[in-house]
């Protein structure tokens, strides 16, 4: 099956003053579904940090696939998407719009996360919104595509057209 890097962005997560739901849900939806989870690491909001941490995922472990919660809205310490931007080579923009138009369905506020995808050598990288609810929200309606794009990126399939 694929394997899986799991990244939480927080401050009060690195610091261990608040528990990650978040990623453990994460961990918990990609086991049940086979895959194979080869590290998950609490970061705090520091663009070096995450961006150095997606790169080894990605080039050092072969990460198939990098999950990150966390760090997408607005605050000034929110930087997860520019750090994920600065490792990307393609972005794949429709996953991320997908999960903001799917969870906009669930609240309005939905708009207003800024989280991106795309893709570094053979590894999808997709960036999360921080909470446990949208979490689980957003992995159960992307997950089939994303395996599908998965297999196509990693020469399992080459369709892409429906039948």
């Amino acid at each position: 099956m694929f394997s899986v890097g799991i990244i939480t962005a927080s401050d009060k997560g690195a610091q261990g003053q608040r528990v990650d739901e978040s990623g453990k849900v994460i961990q918990d939806i990609l086991s049940e579904k086979g895959y194979i989870v080869i590290r998950y690491v609490v970061l705090p909001d520091d663009y070096e940090q995450l961006s150095r941490e997606m790169i080894y995922m990605a080039d050092t472990l072969k990460a198939n696939l990098i999950l990150t919660t966390g760090g997408t809205g607005f605050s000034e310490r929110d930087i997860t998407p520019e750090a994920t931007k600065s490792v990307i080579e393609r972005e794949v923009p429709g996953v991320a719009e997908a999960i903001r138009a799917y969870n906009l369905a669930f609240t309005p506020r939905a708009m207003l996360s800024r989280g991106v995808c795309g893709i570094r050598g053979k590894t999808v990288i997709l960036n999360l919104p921080g909470s446990p609810k949208a979490v689980k929200e957003s992995l159960e309606y992307v997950m089939d595509s994303i395996q599908h794009g998965l297999e196509i990126l990693l020469g399992k399939t080459a369709e892409c057209a429906r039948q």
